[in-house]
């Protein structure tokens, strides 16, 4: 295994833990995605996007837009660990006049680019900002996360078309498929496969991951960091819960119930080695 490997691996543990922390403070959230997307955010905060820590509106900055907004609870964890948020502030987590509510929002949170809740924005957000950007003669990239659920919205292939089309190459979208949405599994509620040859066929790069393998992960972005003839995808299946065994098989897990004990059963699970 590569230094890079292990220190990205050790950047998601963390991850994890801090979601797990966020989400012990309410009682409840959207842990089990925010433990199946932290080696994707790992890996896109520790290894990938240009920005400065101390500096959330730098100009020159890479943009990362969550376009699924409930995963705010998994994006306050790595903004942490990227040093853009400070670790005690996650105990504020979804509390009164805390800057983390429990659905993101640009107003509140430094590293929050954009304000999430109705899904099927996020790539049309992305595609107007890579616009302007290449506009400006700005060299910055423009990552958004999306979920597999989220392909439901016609909105969402409206952009995938127009990016295209426009050849914006600074675009890379992230699309987390952990197979379960609000109403059931993604497949039964509206079938969207094959993801790959759709992407593909709309005139996009697209690559697709076990998007909770580190090693996989880097060798994609990277290769997809070379592509900047046109927009990029990278498909991620990932298992919700992942890292917690007892989680990865709970039922009802889009909103995942977690007891009162079982958060710090599940911090020790964390630190079982694989």
């Amino acid at each position: 295994m590569s230094e890079r490997v292990r220190r990205l691996q050790e950047s998601a543990r963390r991850i994890r833990r801090y979601a797990l922390d966020m989400g012990e403070v309410q009682g409840q959230g959207y842990i089990g995605q925010a433990l199946g997307v932290a080696d994707v955010l790992a890996v896109a905060y520790g290894d990938q996007l240009r920005f400065r820590p101390d500096d959330p509106e730098w100009d020159g900055r890479d943009r990362f837009l969550l376009s699924i907004g409930h995963y705010a609870i998994a994006l306050y964890a790595a903004l942490a660990e990227a040093g853009v948020l400070d670790v005690a502030e996650l105990r504020t987590y979804g509390c009164d006049d805390s800057r983390l509510p429990m659905s993101g929002m640009a107003s509140y949170t430094p590293g929050m680019e954009i304000s999430g809740g109705s899904l099927g924005h996020g790539l049309g957000v992305a595609t107007g900002m890579a616009l302007g950007l290449r506009y400006r003669g700005s060299d910055a990239r423009v990552f958004t996360l999306l979920s597999d659920g989220e392909l439901d919205e016609g909105s969402t292939w409206e952009a995938a078309l127009a990016c295209a089309h426009h050849g914006l190459g600074n675009v890379t979208a992230i699309v987390d498929v952990n197979a379960l949405q609000a109403d059931g599994p993604t497949a039964g509620v509206l079938r969207t496969e094959p993801l790959l040859d759709k992407w593909k066929s709309f005139g996009w790069r697209a690559v697709r991951v076990d998007g909770n393998d580190i090693g996989q992960l880097v060798t994609a972005f990277d290769l997809l960091a070379e592509h900047r003839a046109a927009p990029s995808v990278l498909i991620c299946d990932t298992k919700i819960g992942h890292g917690v065994p007892f989680l990865e098989t709970r039922p009802k897990a889009h909103f995942m119930p977690v007891e009162p004990h079982e958060w710090q059963l599940a911090r020790e699970a964390l630190e079982v080695p694989a």
